[in-house]
């Protein structure tokens, strides 16, 4: 039960970015540019990194919501789940291994993020507005982590919803729109 009242149909982070649309509209637009914007990251990518990091917080929704989207947009199932698992062995590329590094690292404390793990992600191709904007990733999908789960925000536990959730984030990205979440309460 959340420790607010939340609209009952919205749950995990899209109840409370509409419970507080003034302070919503800029991590939106933040993370639509992050995750949706132009970047030499796809956005599969991209969303491995949020999936990556909410994973490493336990924030089951935010976890679930992005490994849908994940899979959605690379098109099968397995890699996320590696990455979620096992990242050694995800059948990502060596520059996206070392991203992904940096990205728990920041997960955990910004200061865990070292110099070998940014010579690291140079020497295999990461340019610095990649590893940049992975640090900014996770950095906004922990504070989404903490939001989620600070206020107790409901967790759906049918993976159908987080289907259709992952298709909507593809879809439409992350901005505002009209009936943005009609197709959730199926």
């Amino acid at each position: 039960m959340p420790y607010i009242p939340l609209a009952e149909n919205l749950p995990g982070i899209t109840g409370l970015l509409e419970y507080r649309i003034d302070t919503a509209l800029p991590i939106r637009q933040l993370t639509q540019l992050l995750l949706r914007g132009e970047s030499t990251l796809t956005e599969g990518e991209r969303e491995l990194i949020a999936t990556v990091v909410s994973h490493g917080n336990e924030c089951r929704f935010c976890t679930a919501a992005h490994t849908a989207a994940a899979d959605i947009l690379l098109g099968e199932k397995e890699t996320a789940e590696k990455v979620k698992h096992d990242p050694d062995h995800a059948p990502v590329s060596k520059k996206m291994k070392a991203l992904l590094a940096i990205a728990r690292a920041v997960q955990v404390n910004g200061k865990n993020t070292t110099p070998e793990m940014i010579t690291e992600a140079h020497s295999a191709g990461a340019t610095d507005l990649e590893i940049h904007d992975t640090v900014l990733i996770a950095a906004l999908f922990s504070l989404y982590n903490r939001y989620v789960d600070g206020l107790a925000s409901v967790t759906p536990t049918d993976p159908s919803f987080y289907d259709r959730l992952g298709y909507i984030l593809k879809d439409r990205g992350y901005m505002p729109s009209p009936g943005r979440y009609s197709g959730l309460s199926k």
